[in-house]
């Protein structure tokens, strides 16, 4: 099992970064050796607990969800800006991550468009990244997936002007 500062590429980020908020650390305790006279007799070396220091803690809103996804855009290779993501949420829902459309040709032939960048499932399955949720609805799997659709058909969210 890999240590607490080696998390998996993805796995466990919620986790890892609400712990990081908290300040959570390893707790040691000193106890002394056998046939020692104090507890200063079982020590060596001071030791530097392990803490979640390194990993970047984001705000969960619409800022934190963008600057995350481009996190991990940058990992996978996915091309994007901050701002031509936040002009196409801001055009397909508001920033709203539970937005559905229950009125265009998608809903009507039974797959409508999900969250963030209005996504649907099959074209979520296709191009969801390894490591989010597989969750139309979770902003940071919405963000990336779309991003990652973008950038197969129009070379880059930046391409982005309209409905896609």
């Amino acid at each position: 099992m890999p240590a607490f500062g080696q998390l998996s590429r993805f796995g466990n980020r919620r986790l890892a970064r609400s712990l990081a908020v908290a300040g959570t650390g390893v707790a040691m305790a000193a106890l002394p050796l056998f046939g020692a006279t104090s507890a200063s007799a079982a020590t060596t070396e001071p030791t530097t607990p392990t803490t979640a220091a390194s990993v970047t803690a984001y705000p969960d809103n619409l800022d934190g969800w963008i600057r995350e996804s481009l996190d991990i855009m940058a990992q996978q290779g996915i091309p994007g800006s901050y701002d031509a993501i936040h002009r196409n949420i801001m055009r397909e829902s508001s920033g709203n991550p539970y937005a559905i459309n229950n009125w265009d040709s998608n809903a009507a032939a039974g797959t409508p468009s999900k969250g963030l960048l209005q996504i649907i499932d099959p074209t979520f399955a296709a191009y969801h990244v390894p490591g989010t949720a597989f969750d139309p609805y979770d902003p940071i799997a919405n963000i990336t997936a779309a991003c990652n659709y973008a950038a197969d058909r129009y070379g880059s969210i930046d391409n982005v002007f309209g409905a896609y």
